[in-house]
């Protein structure tokens, strides 16, 4: 992928450069291979292909584009479908497919695997995907996402070595700054106002991001014309994107020309860029940022517009993506700035203690890029990708300062990308609970659990779980009881047992069988038939010359010995009419026929003739006429026997009166359960470290009610609103319901993510 990521950018480069006494097609050649490879992409999305090969092809072509987007999202998730994918294939892994809790901790691992893929950080990567992914972290789980992320990492860094010729196994930006006193003390007050600026910065990307959602979706008209052609919405956004980087016009004043790891080299890079005294390579670096209208400085500040800018706008497009490189892009050009602020400022370096300390810009770039993708994430570990990144740890203090400060501040403000895209699509969440809410102390699962539960019991009929299966058409979950009136709560069962009884019940296969099972009763003669035992010889009635003139006094004959005859392998005489010729002529002038160890070599030889010819043999005899055509052998379909329509009906209503078998179907014993009296607060503790969805509320083992995930969510949306209301009404968990609320909240929720059912969460747009 990266290969051809790489060629992609290369060739609409090398376009641009070839074309230089054109400028109009300079700029069809910058517009038109993004064009064509996002709208190729969104075709393989429309086509539904393999998601799997979908994601693969859909990320290289958006990152080959030049679209200012990123990887880790995909990555994330194309490691997760192989997660899934290996274990239904490899036996050994079979019961972690089927157990919930164990398939989760292998996503887990899964998406470390994939972030550690992104940026070569096996340890950040862990970290982040930790972050990100889980309220409550398993540890058991950490030596496994530890060893499956060291092992991604080192195969992608080994696999640059052998196919594109680098020297060792580096740091993809590798960095050389000064380890003996890489920053002044007094530089960390500058150090924590970048930390500072990028909370704000990154609280007010998420802000924007999701005004151009709703933005999107609040007009009805341009919505309803979007939809009519999928092509025409990504296409206006690449050509704008593409027409804002035209290296001619503003792509001029922003290093257009550079790929995303050559721009981010030369950010990190250990040289001054203001400084008048610059070497040969120096000055290279330093052209690419100035232009003869411009400095560094205008450069930089359009730099980091127009990329917060396009960014915002191509993570609007469908196609797989992520923004944690260009966010940590624009973070980089900010640090570098201040770098190059203070450099300016300072061109002698900061005095302390009688020694001079000069200014090193590449490290406030590398504060600026972790604060301001910290931020954004509402993580800590972008402090160790950025370490595993440049290779040095020389500015570890002034990194974790601006991310803490960063992560403070656009934490009160903002919810992080993911919980963003999460409120966004409307996906499953848990909001946490306010530590200051004392409310929550005092409302109990009683007040928010669903009260009417549809519920199957033993001793229900195939009618009545047929019923109750057309009824609640989005429960998941059923529980199962002793009785409608003990309601002594047995298990659980989900949805798909259920259907796969009753289709073992009402199927195809068993109405078959049973319309087979009356023909064959039907049809069967009044005296039983003997079984013949194994004969040394064929008896068979011999047939006329004509056609459809048997001999009289032809019958079958059972067995009679024949002591001068070799006894050749033949099978058991049917009443079927024969169709070996040999059977059905013979000179012997008696109503019986026997195969003899002549006419068996004699009928050997003739098959051994005609199966040359594809023919059958057998035909030549039935005609006196030597030149009759033979025909080809023939297989006549296999005749079902089905039920008339009224034969059908009976059979099904006697079918679905019978009781319902649950020793067929997988039960789950020990469903998760609550108290009538658990607060609030611990039911999220409880559905937060577990994952839970769902949880029956049992009294003395009669069940009582249930919570899920969508009433526990609305009654701390409600209690954090001020407007919790005793719920009263009954709805059917995870059905649609009412909103039981005075008015609409206008507060901001603070969602988290969850890592329970991880493979429903899209991240296409992480």
């Amino acid at each position: 992928m990266d290969y051809a990521i790489s060629m992609c950018q290369k060739s609409r480069i090398w376009l641009y450069r070839d074309l230089t006494a054109h400028p109009f097609l300079q700029y069809l050649a910058w517009v038109a291979l993004p064009m064509c490879l996002i709208l190729f992409q969104l075709d393989l999305n429309i086509c539904h292909c393999v998601p799997l090969i979908s994601k693969v092809i859909g990320l290289t072509c958006t990152l080959g584009s030049g679209m200012p987007l990123g990887k880790e999202g995909p990555f994330v998730h194309i490691s997760s479908i192989l997660a899934t994918i290996l274990s239904k294939l490899v036996t050994s892994f079979k019961g972690i497919h089927e157990n919930e809790s164990r398939a989760n901790e292998m996503l887990a691992a899964a998406c470390a695997v994939g972030v550690a893929c992104s940026f070569a950080a096996p340890i950040g990567g862990v970290l982040f995907s930790i972050e990100v992914t889980s309220v409550y972290f398993a540890v058991r789980n950490y030596w496994r996402g530890f060893f499956a992320a060291c092992c991604g990492a080192m195969v992608w860094r080994l696999l640059g070595v052998w196919f594109k010729n680098e020297e060792t196994l580096t740091a993809i930006f590798r960095t050389n700054f000064h380890i003996d006193f890489p920053f002044d003390p007094q530089e960390l007050i500058v150090f924590a106002g970048i930390g500072a600026v990028c909370g704000l910065g990154g609280a007010f990307f998420v802000w924007f991001h999701r005004q151009i959602v709703h933005f999107n979706r609040k007009h009805k008209r341009m919505n309803a014309f979007l939809q009519q052609n999928r092509f025409i919405y990504p296409a206006v956004i690449t050509l704008i994107i593409s027409t804002m980087t035209f290296p001619l016009g503003l792509g001029q004043f922003m290093a257009a020309e550079l790929t995303t790891h050559e721009s981010m080299n030369e950010l990190f890079s250990n040289v001054t860029w203001s400084n008048r005294h610059l070497e040969v390579d120096e000055a290279i670096i330093v052209s690419h940022w100035t232009t003869k209208y411009t400095n560094i400085f205008v450069n930089l500040v359009v730099f980091i517009i127009i990329t917060f800018l396009t960014t915002t706008l191509a993570a609007t497009l469908p196609v797989p993506s992520g923004l944690f490189i260009p966010v940590f892009k624009m973070g980089a050009a900010f640090g570098r700035l201040v770098g190059e602020c203070m450099a300016s400022w300072f061109p002698d370096g900061i005095t302390l203690g009688g020694s001079v300390n000069r200014i090193i810009p590449g490290g406030y770039a590398v504060v600026g890029a972790a604060a301001l993708s910290g931020s954004v994430t509402h993580t800590i570990s972008t402090s160790v990708i950025v370490f595993e990144l440049t290779g040095q740890m020389s500015h570890i203090l002034p990194v974790i300062l601006a991310v803490l400060i960063a992560n403070g501040i656009s934490q009160a403000l903002q919810p992080s990308i993911y919980d963003s895209i999460i409120q966004i699509k409307k996906l499953p969440y848990l909001p946490p609970i306010v530590s200051t809410s004392s409310e929550a102390h005092n409302v109990y699962v009683a007040d928010i659990m669903v009260r009417d539960v549809v519920s199957v019991w033993r001793g229900c009929s195939y009618k009545d779980l047929r019923s109750i299966l057309k009824l609640k058409k989005r429960l998941q979950f059923f529980p199962l009881v002793e009785s409608l009136e003990s309601m002594i709560l047995l298990g659980s069962i989900q949805r798909i047992e259920l259907l796969r009884l009753l289709e073992l019940q009402l199927g195809r296969e068993r109405r078959l069988q049973e319309a087979a099972k009356r023909t064959q009763l039907s049809e069967s003669p009044k005296t039983p038939r003997t079984e013949k035992k194994p004969s040394r010889f064929e008896v068979v009635p011999v047939v006329s010359s004509t056609r459809n003139a048997p001999r009289p006094g032809q019958e079958s004959i059972g067995n009679t010995p024949s002591p001068k005859c070799s006894p050749p392998p033949s099978p058991v005489a049917t009443p079927k009419s024969p169709k070996k010729s040999f059977l059905r002529y013979s000179p012997v002038n008696s109503p019986y026929n026997t195969i003899t160890s002549l006419d068996a070599r004699l009928k050997q030889a003739f098959e051994n003739v005609f199966k040359k010819a594809l023919t059958d043999p057998f035909e030549k005899f039935e005609s006196s006429v030597p030149s009759t055509p033979v025909t080809k052998r023939s297989q006549q379909p296999r005749i079902l026997v089905d039920m008339s329509p009224e034969e059908l009906l009976a059979w099904e209503e006697d079918q679905l009166n019978a009781l319902v078998d649950f020793g067929k179907c997988h039960v789950d014993p020990a469903p998760f359960q609550l108290v009538e009296r658990t607060t609030l607060i611990k039911v999220h503790s409880l559905f937060s470290m577990l994952g839970l969805n769902y949880a029956y509320v049992t009294a003395i083992g009669r069940l009582v009610g249930v919570v899920a995930l969508k009433e526990l969510r609305k009654a701390i949306e409600n209690i954090s609103s001020g407007l919790f209301i005793t719920n009263t009404n009954h709805f059917g968990h995870g059905e649609k319901s009412e909103p039981r609320l005075k008015h609409n909240p206008s507060a901001r929720t603070i969602m988290v993510l969850l890592c329970n059912n991880w493979p429903s969460i899209n991240l296409c747009n992480c």
